[in-house]
């Protein structure tokens, strides 16, 4: 986002909005790329901290996850984003 549209709680909406929908559609995680110190106020942690590994490991901790109400702890693995989402 261009650094004069931040801090106006768009992002904070759009988060907030996306976990929402998510959960109200039984998905057990969101899962995304970017800064833990940002997104760790929305619950995200390290993917391997619920056994999910990033599809590229040089992600590292830039590769977070947030469990949702239908989640499964005994879902573990490799995250793998929905076809369309490869081919960007």
């Amino acid at each position: 986002m261009h650094p004069g549209h931040q801090r106006r709680g768009v992002g904070l909406a759009l988060v907030h909005t996306v976990l929402g929908a998510a959960d109200a559609l039984g998905e057990p995680l969101v899962a995304l790329l970017g800064s833990p110190a940002y997104y760790g106020r929305f619950g995200f942690r390290a993917g391997t901290d619920h056994g999910i590994a990033a599809p590229d490991p040089a992600w590292g901790a830039y590769f977070q996850v947030r469990t949702l109400t239908a989640h499964d702890p005994a879902l573990r693995g490799t995250f793998a984003y929905a076809e369309p989402f490869e081919r960007v």
